[in-house]
């Protein structure tokens, strides 16, 4: 996977900009960094971007701009806070008359589909401010992050995932506004949620269509939201449950395998036999052998 594509390009801004490659390993088990930067704006622009597998905060230290995103335009100002998802499209551009300054973070994870849900579950906004008569507390942050992506340090993606860690751990400090808290619904279906069901009910006879039922959602919709923030459809989340259950009932339990694959909602021996041959390339009986 490569990095995003630059924030700001052109000769419109003055800018100080790293665009960091982060390990296989950080990629597949951590938070990791994508780009990190600050800028100045010199001329007014716009900056438009989509469908990028990365989740933008940026902070405004001077001056003002606008934010166009999901159909809704946010002036900003000095000590105002984005903080987005890029899958989804927006643009962002200085006002004319008193350009602005920014520092900003692109950076993704496995789970940012998950947090930024949850941010939003919250009571969390595209964009806020934070009181300008105290010291930003995003701010050394955001140098923390630029530091450390500089330096040459062996365990650096482990530092930046740290990092990451409490600019997030900030951010939903930050969201916690129960009056604006989203409820779920087909628009913003909360996949922890839906999750949550699957693990208490996966040993019944559960499928997408009766998931799709319980929260009242089209199931093309939920099949689209969970394997986007999940990488799994709703039906092999239900079968990696399943098949997670019957692999420790072999290991301790001597219950013959009709029993088991009746508990672990996997209807009876044969069928049973057959998934978790496909899967784990051994027959239950030969995964039981082994421990």
């Amino acid at each position: 996977m490569q990095s995003s594509p630059p924030l700001f390009i052109g000769d419109l801004v003055q800018s100080r900009r790293i665009i960091y490659q982060p390990s296989s390993f950080a990629m597949q088990n951590l938070l990791y960094l994508q780009e990190t930067g600050s800028l100045t704006a010199i001329k007014p622009h716009t900056s438009s971007r989509q469908n990028l597998s990365s989740f933008l905060f940026f902070y405004v230290e001077e001056g003002e701009g606008s934010l166009t995103y999901q159909n809704q335009i946010y002036s900003m100002k000095k000590d105002d806070c984005a903080f987005i998802d890029c899958r989804n499209k927006y643009s962002q551009g200085s006002s004319s008359k008193n350009l602005w300054a920014l520092k900003w973070v692109h950076f993704y994870g496995s789970a940012m589909g998950e947090i930024y849900s949850k941010y939003l579950e919250r009571g969390g906004e595209a964009c806020f401010s934070v009181d300008s008569e105290k010291p930003n507390p995003f701010v050394p942050i955001l140098d923390l992050i630029m530091e450390t992506a500089s330096s040459s340090s062996y365990i650096r993606d482990m530092k930046i995932n740290e990092v990451l860690s409490k600019l997030l751990t900030l951010l939903m400090e930050y969201s916690w506004n129960p009056e604006k808290a989203r409820k779920s619904n087909t628009k913003c279906l909360n996949v922890s949620d839906v999750k949550a069901f699957i693990d208490q009910n996966f040993t019944a006879k559960i499928s997408l269509e009766v998931v799709a039922a319980q929260f009242n959602v089209n199931k093309s919709y939920l099949l689209r939201l969970f394997k986007e923030y999940t990488g799994l459809t709703v039906n092999n989340y239900i079968l990696q449950k399943r098949i997670l259950m019957a692999k420790n009932e072999l290991r301790f339990t001597n219950k013959t395998l009709d029993v088991i694959a009746q508990e672990c909602g996997l209807e009876e021996a044969n069928y049973f036999i057959r998934v978790f041959k496909k899967i784990e390339g051994l027959t239950p009986g030969g995964y039981r052998k082994r421990w």
